[in-house]
């Protein structure tokens, strides 16, 4: 698979599922995971946007240390992605009347001019792709493989793993 096959296949992913798991550091160095809604993805541009809450420990773990992790799962877990990227606290008027949709006005009392709603945009470094195929082939290898002794790793899905920046 190409570079821009896998550009393009994350992209994919990222644009049909709505959640991710943003996972910061605190100032304990300990990892926090919260969900968050993927306002708008640009692999080739190196763009991540998110609408979040601000205060709150998501903002306050990305002023402390930018670094994030982005985990994402298809709705039948078949696919996952772990992007990992530098997340920036953006003020942006444009961008945010760009992103903005009324589901918005359900978390923010005073919809986009609320001074609670912050920008988050995450420039990727890379990713790793894997992808399990059919459920029945994969069982019926691994009791082949746990029979014969022989690893299978390989050919229970599609792996992948590219740098972005």
């Amino acid at each position: 698979m190409s570079k821009q096959q896998q550009m393009d296949t994350i992209q994919a992913m990222v644009k049909d599922i709505k959640y991710t798991m943003m996972t910061t550091r605190t100032s304990e160095n300990h990892l926090h995971s919260c969900p968050m809604n993927t306002t708008e993805t640009s692999i080739g541009a190196k763009e991540i946007w998110f609408i979040g809450h601000s205060p709150c420990e998501t903002i306050d773990n990305i002023k402390n240390d930018p670094q994030v992790n982005l985990a994402y799962v298809s709705q039948d877990n078949k696919q996952y992605l772990s992007i990992t990227g530098k997340a920036e606290l953006v003020d942006d008027k444009d961008k945010l009347d760009e992103l903005w949709s009324m589901t918005y006005n359900a978390y923010f009392e005073k919809g986009k001019e609320d001074p609670n709603v912050q920008l988050i945009k995450v420039v990727p470094h890379g990713a790793e792709y894997w992808a399990n195929g059919n459920a029945i082939t994969s069982a019926v290898k691994l009791t082949a493989a746990a029979v014969t002794d022989n690893a299978i790793e390989k050919s229970l899905g599609e792996n992948f793993s590219i740098e972005l920046s």
